[in-house]
């Protein structure tokens, strides 16, 4: 596996510090952009994916998809970025390979909206040859991205209208760190974050005339 051109690390202390965060970098995301979120439950995967939704100017609602697999939230005509791209969010917890992740079609909408994968490592690397990779990690005694399945949906709760975010309710203020990677030719370069500082991970390439 390639090596990324850079890393960002953020130490975040809300959950609308996350969303504020996502929505600055999803107004920088263009068609065809891959993401690849990990974390374990609770650490703020969907909150996350909400504020790249506001950032991109899709329509409100996102939710975990965990029992649906794949939901498309379309460009809003009438939204900050009218024409941009849709976002498409996956989980792919439940798949088990990047094969049962090609029977979901997702090569269909690749090239015109913004893909978001929850679980996706190892999984979609394949579907483009740029990425970015965002882990989120509860600082106070996080277990990492390994988690246990989801328990049952409630009835109804998968169409439900409301936006929630995501961190545990008694762990509002609980701090988060959120480091992300750029790979490929399409980050080279990282998104400008307020605040941040790339760490390049590769060495500079001397230029000769």
């Amino acid at each position: 596996m390639s090596a990324p051109a850079w890393e960002l690390t953020l130490e975040v202390r809300t959950a609308e510090q996350t969303h504020a965060l996502a929505a600055g970098l999803g107004a920088q995301l263009e068609p065809g952009d891959l993401l690849v979120l990990t974390g374990e439950l609770g650490a703020g995967k969907t909150t996350f994916t909400q504020g790249l939704g506001e950032g991109l100017g899709v329509r409100a609602g996102i939710i975990s998809p965990t029992f649906v697999l794949v939901r498309i939230h379309p460009s809003l005509p009438d939204g900050p970025r009218p024409g941009g791209p849709d976002l498409v969010h996956v989980d792919a917890y439940r798949l088990g390979s990047a094969s049962e992740i090609d029977d979901i079609d997702l090569e269909n909408t690749m090239d015109s909206a913004v893909t978001v994968v929850e679980w996706g490592r190892g999984r979609v690397e394949h579907l483009s040859d740029s990425r970015l990779e965002v882990d989120l990690v509860r600082t106070l005694g996080g277990a990492g991205p390994v988690a246990p399945a989801p328990a049952a949906p409630t009835p109804g709760a998968a169409d439900a209208d409301e936006v929630t975010l995501d961190f545990d309710t008694d762990d509002d203020d609980e701090p988060r760190t959120i480091v992300i990677r750029g790979y490929g030719p399409r980050w080279v370069a990282p998104p400008a974050l307020p605040g941040t500082s790339p760490e390049p991970l590769t060495e500079p390439t001397e230029r000769t005339s």
